[in-house]
């Protein structure tokens, strides 16, 4: 008999849209929490319509959103108000990623939510956090990459900084939040109460920015942009080959910079007492790139990675979407699932992160239609017959 889902009979009701409040909340879904996504009627989240389309809906939704039951409630009226504070009641979870202040002028604060539900976790993920001078300030992951310092450490050193090329920023902020509602949840299970959990996008990047601050703050060294290289650290960066291909080598550990330049034949370098330690190395890294560089040149890339896997180097070539989907490796580990829409269309969804071994996550299905749960939903509540047909007659459901 299958083991239950780790997260079955959590139920979590998700408010916002886009990306990192809603990416949270798929997160959950795909370990066996029931989530309950509330769109605007009419409407729904703009992800629905953002990037590659089919038949009016985006891929990008399918994925995002699978494993939810979409609910239309209008948010902006009383009534709607009142049966989202009904559904918080029966809640373990409310994810919300609206500006600071807009959940407290729908009644839909904390305060409230959490007096009828003394166990409620409430995720709340905004641009700059629930305090501070900045909070009303809107924010959106591109903005929080900047100022958490990614920005500018990215990119060539003569070129504007440049941008990741995903939602880095929301993406990091639905990771840091899901672990807070794990840890909330813990929380009550050894007899606490709930919690609001306040993530910043801008601290979630900051958080991940490594030795920046502490660098800084010791000596006043700003970190600049290094181009392929990564600062600091010897031998990491990203070569040409032959054939016009770029792979990226990884030699950074003493041992591994070893092995590495004795197998492209750059003996002398490899027992250069200058170069036993990262930090010699860093002091030299002009001189081991060049070595490094001057033998990729030589050689077209399926050699460059015969050889240095040979050699237990990390390396490896930089993958375009085609070279993901056509990898053995994605498919062993189950990275791409493929799935079927209603009306035949297949396509692959990334897979789960992270793989247990004896509760695994998965998808139970894509993306929901606009509102297809809001029915079932709703009756959950004693929201059903006349009632409900009169509320989607004036537009509130």
């Amino acid at each position: 008999m299958a083991e239950k889902p780790p997260l079955d009979g959590v139920r979590v009701i998700e408010m916002g849209t886009l990306i990192a409040g809603p990416y949270a909340a798929c997160l959950l879904g795909h370990f066996g929490a029931e989530v309950i996504k509330i769109e605007t009627p009419g409407e729904g989240d703009p992800l629905r319509k953002w990037r590659t389309l089919h038949a009016g809906t985006s891929y990008w939704w399918y994925s995002h959103s699978r494993n939810k039951k979409s609910v239309t409630v209008d948010l902006k009226a009383a009534e709607g108000q009142a049966i989202v504070r009904k559904l918080a009641a029966t809640a373990d979870i409310v994810v919300e990623n609206f500006r600071p202040g807009v959940m407290e002028q729908w009644g839909l604060g904390w305060e409230p939510l959490s007096a009828a539900n003394p166990s409620l976790i409430m995720l709340r993920i905004s641009g700059y956090g629930q305090t501070g001078p900045y909070r009303d300030r809107p924010g959106f992951g591109a903005i929080a990459e900047a100022m958490g310092g990614l920005r500018y450490v990215t990119g060539y050193p003569d070129l504007p900084p440049v941008r990741v090329g995903v939602s880095i920023g929301d993406t990091l902020s639905a990771l840091y939040g899901v672990v807070g509602a794990l840890l909330a949840m813990r929380h009550l299970q050894q007899g606490g109460r709930g919690q609001v959990i306040d993530v910043a996008l801008y601290e979630a990047v900051f958080s991940v920015m490594e030795s920046l601050i502490p660098e800084f703050s010791a000596t006043g060294f700003v970190r600049e942009r290094t181009g392929p290289r990564l600062a600091g650290i010897s031998p990491s960066s990203t070569y040409l080959c032959r054939d016009g291909s770029y792979v990226v080598i990884a030699g950074n550990a003493d041992s591994i910079y070893k092995r590495l330049m004795t197998a492209i034949g750059c003996g002398d370098l490899a027992e250069d007492p200058r170069l036993a330690h990262n930090d010699g190395r860093a002091r030299h890294n002009d001189l081991i790139d060049t070595a490094i560089g001057d033998w990729t040149a030589d050689r077209d890339l399926p050699e460059v990675l015969a050889v240095l896997e040979q050699a237990r180097v990390p390396t490896g070539k930089i993958y375009t979407a085609a070279d993901v989907a056509a990898d053995p490796h994605f498919r062993a580990r189950d990275m791409l699932q493929s799935v079927t829409l209603p009306d035949g269309k297949q396509f692959q969804i990334p897979g789960i992160v992270p793989k247990l071994s004896e509760t695994p996550g998965g998808t139970r299905w894509l993306g929901p239609k606009l509102g297809e749960h809001t029915q079932d939903v709703l009756a959950t509540i004693g929201i059903e017959g006349a009632e409900l047909d009169d509320l989607r007659a004036r537009g509130i459901v």
